[in-house]
């Protein structure tokens, strides 16, 4: 029965009864997107409220169609015209789309254009130029943008929170410098895999960037001591997570000072850090006791059994460590898990390619660990499916036990952690 339709005989219409304030109440307790899609299919009032309350929109479409979205869709704060990366033929969004995009969406606080490799500095200009209230941009894997454009969009979207540029590669210090002046309200900046981003760059990012919750510089192999040393006292209370995955420059000063100034800290990425000894890392353990939760430290060949015991037996909360490839770690690392009381939190451990581990250490790791969801032990000699259950291991009935497949493989239900 449409909107129109009358209750029964001598009822009153809906559409008279109901005002646009109680419809809009009605719609903002249908939170799944195909109930409120089919709140927008009884009728066009009910369409145009729907129309006009919807926030979020992800599309792929040409310039026409963008306009059309605009008109019927007036109140959009999020708008995605990401492209797959698997579509790697297809450039997905253009300059002349962000020109719409621009001039139709003009409430925009979040957008995101992931892989979309026909976007170049001009269409940059143009989101710089007339959308002042943006405040995330993610321009990850856009090869074509280089440091003008983007300082376009700085200049323009003074209030950014999140900037996310991986796989910029044309991107140098120069945009962190102007980030530092113009954006100095920035949270979260995600710039994994832009090679040309040296020391001087993160230390002009602290410059003026001092709220900075998270930093992710993986892959940035120029990237050192002295620029993380820096960041980490400017951003001491405020930095929740760092990544720095296979910056094989960062070592042992960039840990004592994340120790020593950032007790807030709950994600760290440093595997293929390899210059990162147990000194530091207890030192983090123990300054950061009462809130690291996510611990990735694989390819770290210097740590030990001493750093994952004062890692275990320090850090309440930690729900995931990767010591990958770490094969100095020992079953030692795993005794007297459950000392005094104490019960792991821990869902998430990767020893794979911890080559001393026995099946022993793994016990060790279960009968401690109760809320043990993910357990990779690939490349592990001594730790097979066939060892565990000749010496009877029960795994918890929630554990996934990863025992085979190639390293480089990546579980999405692990990426959540790290």
């Amino acid at each position: 029965m449409s909107a129109a339709s009358s209750s029964g005989a001598g009822g009153a219409l809906i559409n008279d009864v109901l005002t646009d304030d109680v419809l809009r109440a009605v719609l903002a307790r249908l939170v799944p997107e195909a109930e409120r899609d089919a709140f927008g299919l009884v009728c066009r009032r009910w369409l145009r409220i729907q129309s006009s309350d919807r926030r979020r929109l992800r599309a792929r479409a040409g310039p026409a169609m963008l306009r059309r979205l605009a008109a019927r869709f007036p109140g959009i704060l999020e708008l995605d015209l990401s492209q797959s990366p698997s579509r790697s033929f297809y450039p997905g969004v253009i300059d002349d789309d962000l020109d719409v995009v621009a001039g139709g969406f003009r409430n925009l606080r979040v957008l995101a254009l992931q892989n979309c490799k026909g976007v170049t500095d001009v269409g940059m200009a143009k989101i710089g130029d007339r959308l002042p209230s943006l405040q995330s941009i993610d321009v990850s894997h856009c090869r074509k943008l280089s440091d003008k454009g983007l300082k376009a969009v700085l200049l323009g979207c003074q209030n950014l929170r999140q900037l996310v540029i991986a796989g910029c590669r044309l991107i140098t210090d120069n945009l962190l410098i102007a980030l530092s002046k113009s954006c100095i309200h920035l949270e979260d900046l995600v710039a994994a895999g832009c090679n040309n981003i040296t020391d001087a760059g993160i230390s002009g990012l602290a410059d003026g960037c001092h709220k900075m919750k998270s930093l992710d510089m993986s892959k940035c192999n120029k990237v050192g001591d002295p620029g993380v040393c820096k960041f980490a006292e400017v951003s001491s209370s405020s930095l929740v997570s760092l990544k720095l995955l296979d910056c094989n420059k960062v070592g042992d000063k960039s840990i004592h000072a994340l120790a020593k100034f950032c007790h807030n800290l709950e994600t760290l990425v440093i595997g293929g850090c390899r210059d990162v000894t147990d000194a530091s890392i207890e030192a983090l353990a123990f300054a950061c006791c009462s809130r690291l939760k996510c611990l990735r430290m694989d390819w770290c060949l210097k740590i030990t059994d001493s750093s994952l015991r004062s890692l275990l037996s320090n850090c309440k909360l930690l729900v995931a460590i990767d010591v990958g490839c770490c094969d100095q770690i020992t079953d030692a690392a795993f005794q007297d898990m459950d000392a005094n009381g104490f019960q792991s939190a821990l869902r998430l451990l990767k020893i794979s390619s911890c080559v001393r581990i026995t099946v022993a250490g793994v016990r060790n790791v279960i009968e401690s660990c109760m809320a043990l969801e993910h357990l990779d032990v690939r490349s592990c000699p001594q730790v097979t499916r066939q060892s565990c259950e000749q010496a009877g291991l029960q795994f918890p009935g929630s554990c996934k036990v990863n025992f085979e497949g190639s390293l480089s493989e990546s579980d999405p239900s692990v990426a959540i952690f790290f």
